[in-house]
């Protein structure tokens, strides 16, 4: 199996204990990781909300040209623009685990979790996060809102991740 990751703006975790996760409550306490195909989009600072997207063996041709047209990057990622100098600023810690203790939650999410406390194999710095989007061939798109995206892509047939929409402007 291949590695798992976490990111942080914190680099001296030395341990990762289970605990409770926000956005799902009736799950145990949990250990979360994400895997090398979807790690980058953790590339961003840790409260930034963001919309991936990219395309599916079954997407219709109309969503593609419609989301994806004007693009060769294998995924597109949105951030709301009040987060971008926050994005340029952050310091972001990759870590590494070993996929041992870890159960897929959600296959195509890449999402993995470990009821057991987790001893990281590696820590290290993303540096500049731009930059690291661009080299795993994400286009990263600036809007004043996700919303509007949001409420197209619930519609489509890509594929598509929502991440801490919670944060998201209301407007």
């Amino acid at each position: 199996m291949q590695r798992l990751f976490h990111y942080s703006e914190d680099p001296t975790i030395t341990i990762f204990q289970p605990r409770a996760h926000p956005s799902h409550p009736t799950l145990a306490p949990a250990v979360w990781a994400i895997d090398e195909a979807r790690a980058p989009m953790y590339f961003l600072p840790r409260d930034c909300p963001r919309i991936c997207f990219y395309k599916k063996a079954d997407s219709e041709s109309v969503d593609v040209e419609r989301f994806l047209g004007l693009t060769s990057a294998n995924m597109v990622m949105a951030i709301e623009s009040k987060w971008y100098s926050v994005l340029t600023q952050t310091k972001l810690y990759e870590y590494t685990f070993s996929p041992e203790s870890f159960d897929c939650w959600d296959e195509g999410a890449g999402y993995y979790l470990s009821k057991e406390t987790v001893t990281p194999l590696d820590v290290r710095p993303l540096g500049d996060l731009v930059h690291c989007l661009s080299q795993a061939d994400i286009e990263l798109r600036i809007t004043p809102s996700l919303l509007p995206l949001r409420d197209s892509l619930l519609q489509s047939s890509l594929h598509f991740s929502m991440i801490r929409m919670r944060n998201a402007s209301l407007t």
